[in-house]
């Protein structure tokens, strides 16, 4: 047998499949843990990849409004039971499945090395929500002491869509003039502030309308699932029966 029929043809790899492009959905410790489960709920069905980054205060915060811990070593059952959770604390309100969880890839905050720090890493925007107001320092001043403000400063640089969900009130001065230097820098400033003309007759229906808004702001998919948009007819919401992303049966 010659030596050129004794070698192995190489093979040919197989073709990549489409990059996981995620929104990276990152949750700091002011209060409003539920705006977050929503949000993140309504990408899931959305059939979006989410990257979750949970900061320390964050974690803080879940215990205290919830009672519900957020571990790095057992994040995918911690998130399992958070996103089942309702707004008014009612346990399994909705329903979160294996295949749920399978789109989401969390990253420790202490990790300064994790996908999202990085420009070349592929993502399609960032959203901060809840975003206190030592997070939106962070970002504005540029200070990355985390991955949650490291991320938010790719998203900056990078000149994809970041939408801050700032939950503080009153403001100060200070807190303002960072929110002016984010919005200087591209990002999107949302207040936490629910409106009622989209038919709400639930604490729930006011979490998923400041989710929705800001998915839309951020040009994510999902909001349609949360919320009943204005058509111009007033009254139009009164009456509405409509589905929401977290009351898929």
């Amino acid at each position: 047998m010659s030596s050129s029929t004794s070698r192995s043809s190489p093979s040919t790899p197989p073709r990549p499949g489409p990059p996981r492009e995620p929104w990276v959905v990152g949750v700091s410790g002011a209060s409003g843990t539920p705006y977050a489960a929503a949000l993140v709920r309504a990408l899931l069905v959305a059939g979006q990849a989410v990257d979750l980054v949970v900061s320390r205060a964050a974690r803080l915060t879940l215990l205290d409004e919830t009672g519900l811990p957020f571990r790095d070593a057992h994040w995918r059952e911690d998130l399992a039971v958070w996103l089942a959770r309702g707004a008014d604390g009612t346990p399994d309100a909705f329903k979160v499945s294996a295949d749920d969880l399978d789109l989401v890839r969390h990253w420790s905050a202490r990790d300064l090395a994790a996908g999202p720090s990085s420009g070349s890493y592929p993502a399609r925007g960032m959203l901060i929500v809840p975003a206190s107001t030592d997070a939106v320092a962070g970002v504005a001043l540029g200070l990355s002491k985390d991955l949650l403000q490291r991320a938010a400063a790719v998203t900056l640089k990078e000149r994809r869509p970041l939408v801050v969900v700032v939950r503080e009130a009153p403001l100060t001065g200070l807190t303002l003039r960072h929110l002016v230097t984010l919005h200087d820098a591209g990002a999107v400033v949302l207040p936490a502030a629910p409106a009622f003309y989209a038919g709400a007759r639930h604490i729930q229906d006011l979490v998923d309308f400041v989710a929705a808004r800001a998915l839309d702001a951020a040009g994510a998919p999902g909001a349609d699932v949360l919320y009943h948009r204005w058509t111009g007819e007033l009254g139009g919401a009164a009456g509405v029966t409509h589905g929401t992303a977290s009351r898929c049966p």
